[in-house]
Parts: C-alpha cells; sequence; structure tokens
C-alpha cells in the first residue's frame, strides 16, 4: 500500500509514521519542514517537502497514492484557523480526486452536531465534512482528549496539576469526556487502511471511562503521588479560564482560548460503530496514564540533547529549556583533543577524583542529602579511572555508560523530582565538542520550586565542571 502522510511532523501524525513503517507500507511524508523528520524515518519513507494548503505541492504528494491521511491543522498557526482548515481541506479533496486516490483517513473531534460547539470542534467537523462531500472512500474517526506524552490537551492537563496544589476549577472541568490512548487511536487509524470499500464513514472512538476533565486530572495527580485540592466556582467563564490559563502557563497561551472554548461541550461516544467495525478495545483512563508517562520515559532515554542543542531547540535562559515535563541545562565546549581522551576525562568524574569544581559545594549537598535519609556522597565509586553501567558514583547511579560517547548519571539523593547529568562527546572536524546537559522532572510545585532556586548554583557548579572537564584532557595530552 502506498500511503501519504500529512502531519508527520505533528503528535499524532509522528507515532502514526512509526506504526506504518512497522506494518510494511510505502509512506510518503508532506512537510513544510521536511528537516524535522531527518533521520527519523524507515529507508524507505519518501520525504516531501510542501505546504499542505498548496494546490502544486498537494498534487505532487498525491500522485501514484492509494490511501490519504488527513492530519493537518492550523489552531497554533496564529491566523483565522477556521477558514485556514477549511481550504486547506477543500484544496485536498480535490488534489486527491485528481490523483486518483482511493481512500482518505481524517483524525477529527468528538462534539454533538448543533450551533453551541466551540469554534475549534466545529472546525473539525466543518473539515470532515468537506472531505465527504468529495465523493471519495472517506473514513473520518472522531475522538476526545487523547492521553499520551506529546498530546497537547494532556499535556497542558499535566502541567495544571504538576504547577497548582490548590485548583480553582470552573465548571467546564465537570464537562463529561471519554478519554483515549494514543496508542488506541493510532491503531484505529492504521486499521482503516483495511476496511472494505464504502460510502464515507464516521466512526467515534474512546476509551472504557466516561469521566470529567477534573477526573483526569485526579488520576494524573494520583499516580504521581501529587495530592491536589480543586474547589468548583460557577463563575470562571472560558474568557477568564484562558487568561488564567496565560498566567499559569505561558507556553499554551496561544492556543489556550481556542482549546478552553471546546472543554465547555460534552465529548462522549454516542455509537457503537467503532466498537462492530474493528477488533480494537481501547485502554482505560488509568493505563491509558501510566502508559503516557512510560512513553515519555522511554523517549527521554533516546534522546540525544546534543541534537537538539545543534538545532537550537535548548535555548539559555534562567531555569533552561522545557522539553516535556522536564526542565534542561544545556552546556557545551569545544576542545581539540580525540573523543577517547575528552571521556576519559569525564569517566574520571566524582569519588576521590572530585567534581572538578567548588567540590565543597558537592561535599554540602552530600551532607545535606544524608541529614534527610539519602546517600550522600559517601559511596565513592568502583574504580578511579572506569565507569560502567549500573556503578554507584557517589549520590549518582550509572545509567548509560558508551564510551567514548556517552555517559548518563540518574541521581539517587533525595530530591522532589527526578534528576539526570549527562555528558556527550561529538567528534567534528579534528575537534570533538563535549555537551553537557542536566536534566531534572520536577515533581510538583516543590520541584519547581526547588529547580528554580539552585538554578544560580547551577550556573556555577556545572559551567566551571565543564571547564575543568575540558582543561583536564587538554592537559592530559
Amino acid at each position: 500500500m502506498h500511503i501519504l502522510l500529512t502531519g508527520a511532523t505533528g503528535y499524532v501524525g509522528g507515532v502514526l509514521l512509526t506504526e506504518l513503517e512497522r506494518e510494511g507500507h510505502r509512506v510518503r511524508c508532506l512537510a513544510r519542514r521536511p528537516g524535522k523528520l531527518a533521520g527519523k524515518t524507515a529507508p524507505d519513507t519518501e520525504i516531501m517537502a510542501g505546504d499542505a494548503s498548496d494546490p502544486d505541492d498537494l498534487a505532487r504528494a498525491c500522485a501514484g497514492i492509494n490511501t490519504a491521511y488527513w492530519l493537518v491543522h492550523s489552531m497554533e498557526s496564529g491566523v483565522d484557523f477556521e477558514r485556514a482548515d477549511r481550504l486547506a481541506a477543500e484544496r485536498f479533496a480535490v488534489a486527491a480526486k485528481a490523483a486518483g486516490v482511493r481512500r482518505l483517513i481524517y483524525l477529527g473531534g468528538l462534539g454533538a452536531e448543533d450551533d453551541q460547539l466551540s469554534a475549534h470542534l466545529r472546525s473539525r467537523h466543518e473539515v470532515g465534512a468537506i472531505l465527504r462531500a468529495s465523493g471519495l472512500d472517506v473514513v473520518e474517526f472522531r475522538a476526545s482528549i487523547i492521553v499520551g506524552a506529546g498530546s497537547f490537551s494532556f499535556d497542558l492537563v499535566r502541567t495544571l496539576v504538576e504547577r497548582l496544589p490548590v485548583m480553582i476549577c470552573p465548571a467546564w472541568l465537570a464537562t463529561p469526556t471519554q478519554p483515549i490512548a494514543i496508542t488506541d487511536v493510532v491503531a484505529y487509524l492504521a486499521a482503516a487502511v483495511s476496511l472494505p470499500p464504502g460510502p464515507p464513514r464516521i466512526f467515534e472512538i474512546g476509551g472504557p471511562d466516561k469521566v470529567s476533565y477534573g477526573a483526569i486530572m485526579q488520576e494524573y495527580a494520583r499516580q504521581r503521588g501529587l495530592s491536589r485540592l480543586m474547589i468548583p466556582v460557577p463563575v470562571l467563564t472560558p474568557r477568564l479560564s484562558s487568561l488564567w490559563l496565560k498566567l499559569v502557563t505561558p507556553r499554551y497561551s496561544k492556543v489556550g482560548r481556542k482549546l478552553i472554548d471546546g472543554l465547555k461541550n460534552p465529548t462522549v461516544v454516542t455509537s457503537d460503530a467503532a466498537l462492530r467495525e474493528f477488533a480494537i478495545r481501547p485502554r482505560n483512563l488509568a493505563t491509558a496514564v501510566g502508559e503516557a508517562t512510560e512513553q515519555e520515559d522511554a523517549a527521554f532515554a533516546g534522546k540525544r540533547w546534543a541534537d537538539l542543542a545543534d538545532a537550537e531547540e535548548l535555548p539559555r535562559r534562567y531555569g533552561g529549556a522545557h522539553q516535556g515535563t522536564r526542565l534542561v541545562d544545556h552546556r557545551h565546549q569545544v576542545i581539540s583533543v580525540s573523543p577517547e581522551r575528552a571521556f576519559a576525562a569525564i569517566e574520571r568524574i566524582g569519588g576521590t577524583n572530585g567534581w572538578y569544581a567548588a567540590n565543597w559545594l558537592w561535599t554540602l549537598r552530600g551532607w545535606l542529602d544524608q541529614l534527610i535519609g539519602g546517600p550522600g556522597m559517601a559511596r565513592g565509586r568502583r574504580d578511579p579511572d572506569r565507569l560502567r553501567t549500573g556503578d554507584t558514583l557517589d549520590c549518582w547511579r550509572v545509567e548509560i555508560c558508551e564510551p567514548p560517547r556517552r555517559l548518563r548519571l540518574a541521581a539517587e539523593m533525595k530530591l522532589p523530582g527526578r534528576g539526570w547529568l549527562e555528558f556527550e562527546v561529538v567528534p567534528r572536524d579534528g575537534d570533538v565538542t563535549i555537551h553537557q546537559t542536566a536534566v531534572f522532572d520536577p515533581r510538583g510545585l516543590g520541584g519547581l520550586a526547588y529547580w528554580y532556586a539552585i538554578w544560580p548554583l547551577h550556573e556555577l557548579v556545572f559551567r566551571r565542571m565543564l571547564a575543568g572537564i575540558a582543561r583536564h584532557a587538554v592537559r592530559k595530552l
């Protein structure tokens, strides 16, 4: 099957791409920024540069395609997103029909077909109607909040829970919804390729739990071990809620109002057509939330901070950069030594060798850690020069050791969250770049307060530590 995937650089599209490749489909991705897919696709996946709203680009992308996915929306663009989505869908339908595409698959949103729908949900339904009007075989899925590491709606929910021990809850937090795990959404989207031909069809999909948005927050808080007081009030309108959201979570302010407007609409499944047509049985809310955390941990384990730094996705500012729930303090230094020499200096860190800078602060930190029941800095290290995965290293444990490229240490001191310290050695043009990255996954507001409070110490210790590693590597030449 030759498949066109639009929206492959988005969250759902990225997960779906991996599944389609795993099933052996030939996939063509249309992307405005194809560089975002570089190195992330199978060898035979085609990446085509183009704009999904441009008729000529759509015509090229649809040529020779059997099935096409439409996973594009303009809510984050800052323009009249309803008009932009309508025009793009019309052009896509025309291009697909002209190219002889047999089936279109689209992911929209749940919500009753009435004049009370928010602009966001109304636009989702309108796009589906435009595609169905093309006369092609259209399979439209409608979902509520998608639970997964990277889902905008779910990230918004958990950010509020992490940052607010007491929440003033507007009426929309009681709105019924039917969340669904990203794994199940992708399973439906992938299975639609194999449906027998037929007229346009709409499938409402959701997990087995019909809950409120407040219940989703409580479930996330339960799994994170956070106690959250939620106080309902009747006067916090969507407009006031969006202003409050802008204050608490500014990174979501661009689409916050549009998203919150839709939270007043119930988004529950009213038809069992999906359960009758597909063998998929979606996960419950507790499982979906747990898997979302596991997915983020798995993605983090494979993340290369050096690549993000090269792409300028780790800006230097107070508190570091945000990567999901994690806060990242990244630094790097170029030195003229071999990768082996640079890594040898990194590998000697800790124990009786010291931490290359402010050892008295490390000693003080270890003493304070022992006072509250942590291991402190007394454990030392197994060998003065070599590390291996699983070794203890003062108050850290070696999580990854891949000479001469990568060392990751996981913090075992008492913290209001989880912490890591990672080093990567990247050869370039006869030199090497040492990347040093401290990562913290804060637990609630206390974790955030801790991170921002110690940031000035990070500026002092980590900057001097990286310089000390570089000096030691050069001195050993």
